[in-house]
């Protein structure tokens, strides 16, 4: 293992809000991935997958440490449970991959082309989502800290009853969002290309936003208060 964080000595652009720590990941020397599928409770160390096909497979509670996985596709694969530690993801794909409850450690995903991944109850720390478009990402419950989205589209993103601390939206699209029951600390918002936010509008005590996007959320916050704007 070789990775170090970096940032998160200081308060982002100056203001009241802390900056994340982001993962930056060395991987040692791969072995090549033997083809043998995924397995319940697997353990894979210093595993090199390249466009492997996981569709349908069950890997539920597997630990993949020191691992690449570049182009492989998750269509319903089942990773519940599962742990990704000190690991670059790189343009996976795939349709209702189940990560529910499970562990981003020190992680890189880049470039992923997701939809409706579920990953309530999850925990997120130190990683970094660069590129991509992940479509209703479902993470209710889950915890997020030290997590930077960077370059992303990000379609009806569920953080309802998430926690998270720490977080960056740097030059991405937040469409439809939903906070409600989020916990939200030190969440630096004033990055994001577009924000959008369906729900939870109220929840955003902890985060900070830009005048502009004070601006754009006000016809929301009015209906949040039930203030009437007329002409």
């Amino acid at each position: 293992m070789a990775r170090r964080a970096v940032g998160g000595t200081g308060r982002a652009g100056g203001s009241g809000v802390k900056a994340a720590r982001r993962p930056e990941v060395r991987l040692p020397p791969l072995e090549p991935y033997d083809g043998g599928g995924l397995e319940p409770d697997g353990d894979y160390d210093g595993v090199e997958f390249v466009t492997a096909d996981f569709a349908g497979q069950d890997g539920r509670g597997a630990r993949f440490m020191d691992c690449a996985l570049t182009g492989c596709a998750l269509d319903e694969t089942r990773l519940h449970h599962a742990r990704f530690l000190d690991s670059v993801l790189t343009g996976i794909r795939g349709v209702g991959t189940d990560l529910a409850e499970s562990t981003l450690r020190d992680v890189e995903l880049v470039d992923a082309r997701l939809g409706g991944t579920q990953m309530h109850g999850a925990v997120l720390e130190r990683v970094l989502v660069r590129g991509g478009k992940i479509d209703y990402l479902n993470l209710r419950t889950a915890r997020l800290k030290d997590v930077v989205f960077q370059g992303c589209v990000l379609v009806e993103p569920d953080f309802g009853g998430a926690r998270l601390e720490r977080v960056e939206f740097v030059d991405c699209e937040l469409k439809g969002a939903d906070l409600n029951a989020a916990t939200l600390k030190d969440v630096d918002l004033r990055g994001a290309a577009s924000l959008e936010i369906a729900r939870g509008v109220d929840r955003l005590a902890g985060a900070v936003i830009s005048p502009a996007q004070l601006l754009d959320l006000a016809p929301v916050l009015a209906a949040e208060m039930g203030v009437r704007v007329e002409g």
